[in-house]
């Protein structure tokens, strides 16, 4: 497909221009052809007039738990441990497996509204969530999670060979639109005989590995008796840190912590929504940065915060760590707009050195088309002073109105054009209510 935006202002994050304004985009094989002057010999298939959009790149989804969709508003008001034993651990007892592909359809949905064009996905049955990303066009790099502590604690009694019979059959997939990792849930779940064996196959596979890791003190002082090392050192001990590694979270990290997961080239997926609503403290994004960690931005699962959107995720983001340092200078938004689009794609492996001519996360030629073009007429839009900010603190999703994923249209003048919302609404509702109307048992149980 050959399309032209005509007379876009653009934020290129490209490390050169902040904007752009009244710039021609041509987009051409997936690729972005040109930003500013199109050459006269492009003729295109269709035509954009941007003269009221903002366009910037799409946004990357670091950590979430797509299909949880369908546990949106069960589990509220409670702590951690209780949120986990006594309703979500619960709730997936009844789970199904196309249950699955529905809430990753509906995650999908949600997402692309929200200029999401690829997202690290850590559930189960991640066959469905493979299929859903497939037909809905976007990007995804997919763990599935195990907790090695006994087929009855898995959901539909998964073993780590059905997972690497997934890995093989989906890694690369969809023209590389698709990554797998291996994903054992934690170091405070998964026994360290079966950590050992998980980074046995990423070594044979070729693959990465995504994890939660050290969520609270609680988990740190657990580890440190159990292992004599904190969740971090216990985890670069036994290898996990020497293949890419998402870990999400790390709210309790020590100082020796950071400068293990600098040094093994570790991305932490950032997620302070679901920090806040259960209460877990917030992880220390200043120290992460200064010790020269890899950061990306995530939602993490509906279930624990309840949407998809990263636009929410850059705002609090934002605004939490300029109240915790006490600097309102601290974390302008153009950094967390690199966090959550170039920074959250090298954390899935659509970075520069994966097969990329340029990273992902900028407009420019020869970049990846994945963009998205903004309505910035809003009343909550004017006046136009600095749009780069207007994106982080004042914009909302139905301000999306255009999303590409290199090059193909997912949403397009405000309709998605991949998936059948109206059913996917139908379905996942059906199969969330039919969930917590059946009889449930607790599956396993939070031992920090």
């Amino acid at each position: 497909m050959r399309l032209l935006i005509r007379q876009v202002t653009a934020i290129p994050l490209d490390g050169e221009h902040d904007l752009l304004p009244e710039v021609d985009i041509a987009i051409e094989d997936g690729r972005i052809r040109a930003v500013g002057v199109v050459s006269p010999d492009f003729v295109p298939e269709q035509i954009i007039d941007g003269r009221e959009f903002l366009a910037l790149p799409a946004f990357f989804n670091a950590h979430t738990h797509a299909a949880m969709t369908l546990e949106r508003g069960w589990a509220e008001d409670l702590p951690f441990d209780r949120w986990l034993n006594e309703k979500i651990w619960v709730a997936e007892s009844a789970l199904e497996e196309e249950d699955v592909y529905w809430g990753a359809m509906l995650a999908c949905s949600e997402m692309i509204r929200c200029g999401i064009v690829g997202f690290a996905d850590h559930y189960f049955w991640m066959h469905q969530v493979a299929r859903a990303v497939a037909e809905a066009g976007m990007k995804a790099h997919l763990a599935w999670c195990q907790f090695g502590i006994g087929a009855e604690h898995e959901v539909g009694g998964a073993t780590l060979e059905d997972t690497v019979a997934f890995i093989r059959e989906w890694h690369g997939a969809e023209d590389g639109r698709i990554r797998c990792a291996l994903g054992p849930h934690s170091p405070y779940m998964c026994p360290p005989e079966f950590l050992r064996r998980v980074v046995e196959e990423a070594g044979r596979l070729g693959v990465g590995i995504h994890l939660h890791v050290a969520e609270s003190q609680e988990q740190v002082a657990n580890s440190l008796r159990a292992h004599s090392r904190t969740p971090v050192a216990h985890l670069a001990y036994l290898g996990v840190f020497d293949h890419p590694t998402i870990a999400a979270h790390c709210i309790a990290v020590t100082d020796e912590d950071l400068a293990i997961l600098a040094d093994k080239g570790v991305y932490v997926a950032h997620t302070p929504k679901t920090y806040m609503k259960l209460a877990m403290g917030m992880a220390p994004l200043d120290r992460f940065l200064a010790a020269g960690v890899r950061v990306a931005l995530g939602t993490d699962g509906p279930a624990s915060n309840n949407d998809l959107n990263m636009l929410e995720v850059l705002r609090i983001t934002g605004l939490v760590h300029k109240n915790r340092v006490g600097d309102p200078a601290a974390f302008p938004h153009d950094l967390l707009l690199r966090l959550a689009a170039q920074e959250s794609a090298r954390a899935l492996g659509f970075g520069a050195g994966a097969g990329s001519v340029l990273p992902t996360g900028v407009l420019r030629p020869g970049a990846p088309a994945d963009l998205i073009l903004m309505d910035t007429c809003g009343v909550h839009w004017t006046p136009r002073h600095d749009l780069a900010a207007n994106v982080v603190y004042a914009s909302h999703p139905a301000d999306v109105r255009y999303v590409f994923c290199e090059g193909r249209p997912l949403l397009w003048d405000g309709k998605l054009v991949t998936l059948d919302e109206e059913r996917i609404r139908y379905e996942a509702e059906r199969r969330a209510f039919r969930m917590v109307g059946t009889p449930m048992r607790q599956v396993r149980r939070y031992r920090g």
